[in-house]
């Protein structure tokens, strides 16, 4: 299938017509946030909602096709410098265009876009040489290359210290070799953004970050994974025998890989709570109308008491969490760190949408448990954010150790 462009303008032409502008009911947003959000989801209601279904079964969506026209339209770029394609605006267009992902009817697109956005280049954009930035970065924003970050292995999950691939100078090389396992869009990826071990020393300063691209020598797909959830995403385990990356692919100093990668992590962490709060919200909506319409004992279901009052604690979770978010990105454009905030959104967006999805499937009765139902595959789909990119349980310990317990 080839995804064509054909009724949407550019971000540039609707973000940056003027300055300013009215500000609607929403104080958060102005009028030329509205025309991006709106952008974001005519694209996502036209161009992904009606293949989802599609990509789920087939186990796979076509990242190349579907990022080449996302950045031809601006979506990959939001707020990367345009001197390397992006858009070059802040972070409450990136929220948008994050909550706009969300309203995808399943977890596994948004979760390979974020990928894209999130995780595979922030780094490269912050620590990367010139060369990186105008051969990976520019190539990603514009959606002629498909990213993957490569951090976790068999050993080595939560614990990224535990990792083992090791990547020894050699010459204008550094010879690669090892394993990456759970590695979201890994059989599709052009690239990898990639955390070895570069020294024998201890601690924190002997891992290194390398851009490493996937047409090397050496470099093999083990295996695309079987997962419960995300099934539009594909998930690779990747070998490394004795793959020679350039020396001129590495990611700032070496050895201070880890360090990048900690800070990589809060653009990854962030995206999980626009996903998360307008992704439980847009459940709650569905399940009140099936709710109004399905009639037990002469009554609809949404007259109980019971499942009005829970839809409402959700919800008031959902805004919580949603302001939040908002904190956050207020703190973001004031340049502080949110390192504690974000560690925070992170854990109740995971353990909020996996009540919403579970409550509301049981809402749903014997119909809910059916595979046809989006609400099965969204209790599905949501087990991951409690898991990936930083487990629920890693989420509080590192604030127990921000606070000083």
């Amino acid at each position: 299938m080839r995804l064509q462009i054909n009724y949407f303008r550019p971000l540039t032409l609707v973000a940056k017509k003027k300055k300013g502008g009215k500000m609607n009911k929403n104080i958060y947003f102005n009028k030329e946030h509205e025309q991006v959000r709106k952008a974001v989801r005519d694209f996502v209601n036209k161009r992904i909602n009606p293949f989802v279904d599609e990509w789920e079964e087939k186990g796979i969506a076509p990242l190349h096709e579907l990022f080449k026209e996302m950045g031809d339209l601006g979506f990959l770029g939001i707020r990367y410098d345009p001197k390397y394609g992006g858009e070059g605006l802040d972070y409450w267009y990136e929220t948008i265009v994050l909550e706009e992902c969300a309203r995808i009817k399943c977890g596994g697109i948004p979760m390979a876009i974020a990928v894209q956005t999130n995780m595979a280049i922030p780094a490269i954009d912050e620590f990367g040489s010139e060369y990186l930035k105008n051969t990976y970065l520019k190539a990603a924003i514009k959606g002629d290359m498909v990213g993957a970050i490569a951090v976790t292995e068999p050993d080595a999950g939560s614990d990224v210290a535990a990792l083992k691939s090791y990547a020894k100078k050699d010459g204008d090389v550094y010879i690669l070799n090892g394993s990456k396992t759970f590695i979201t869009s890994g059989t599709q990826a052009d690239f990898l953004t990639l955390l070895a071990r570069t020294s024998d020393e201890p601690g924190y300063h002997s891992f290194s970050l390398f851009v490493v691209p996937t047409d090397l020598p050496g470099f093999k797909i083990s295996k695309k994974l079987d997962k419960l959830g995300m099934r539009s995403s594909d998930t690779a385990e990747l070998y490394f025998d004795d793959v020679p990356i350039p020396k001129e692919n590495l990611i700032g100093q070496e050895g201070e890989g880890f360090v990048y990668q900690m800070q990589q992590f809060q653009h990854e962490r962030f995206a999980v709570l626009p996903l998360s709060y307008v992704g439980a919200e847009d459940l709650i909506r569905e399940t009140v109308e099936y709710l109004r319409k399905r009639i037990v004992f002469g009554k609809p279901l949404i007259a109980k008491q019971v499942l009005r009052h829970r839809l409402v604690h959700w919800l008031s979770q959902i805004e919580s969490l949603r302001q939040l978010c908002y904190h956050i990105v207020r703190l973001k454009m004031a340049g502080q760190d949110v390192t504690r905030e974000i560690s925070m959104g992170k854990l109740l967006g995971g353990d909020l949408l996996n009540e919403v999805t579970d409550g509301c499937l049981q809402m749903y009765g014997g119909m809910g448990f059916m595979n046809e139902m989006r609400i099965s595959r969204a209790y599905r789909d949501a087990k991951l954010i409690s898991i990936g990119g930083g487990a629920s349980e890693v989420m509080s310990d590192i604030l127990a150790k921000l606070e000083g317990f």
